[in-house]
């Protein structure tokens, strides 16, 4: 009986929000899961939500910019309004991984490491007694 009790006491201390305000601890904001996300990925080239979700003052006028005709924008623009909508190209998203040096490194680092250790066993560690020497003892 005292132990449930403590435990419920516990648990709504834990609970309480008034903890926090004496704390002058805040309430962190966390994302909503509910709306799409933008996620590159080759074999679904058209994300649900652009990459850049708040535009700054250049990049809203560059946006009224591209509602005229496309032949008055310079390349950089065009490149820009992509960088808006996209964070990567395909060719960028094709381009390998360096991660393989990193996992060939690895290996070969604790493939020498276990080298080492072995020479260095056969070389100061002695064998301990054999067992026809126990047997002839007896």
């Amino acid at each position: 009986m005292l132990a449930t009790r403590v435990f419920s006491l516990v648990g709504k201390r834990a609970i309480s929000t008034s903890v926090c305000v004496r704390a002058h601890g805040s309430v962190v904001k966390s994302e909503d899961y509910a709306l799409p996300s933008y996620v590159d990925r080759r074999d679904y080239p058209l994300p649900d939500v652009a990459h850049v979700r708040h535009l700054s003052a250049s990049q809203k006028a560059l946006k009224e910019k591209e509602k005229a005709s496309w032949s008055s924008l310079s390349m950089d623009e065009k490149v820009e309004l992509y960088r808006i909508q996209f964070k990567e190209s395909f060719a960028e998203m094709n381009r390998g991984s360096n991660e393989w040096k990193t996992v060939v490194g690895t290996a070969m680092f604790f493939i020498g490491f276990t080298a080492i250790l072995i020479i260095l066993e056969k070389r100061y560690v002695t064998m301990g007694c054999s067992l026809d020497l126990v047997v002839h003892s007896l």
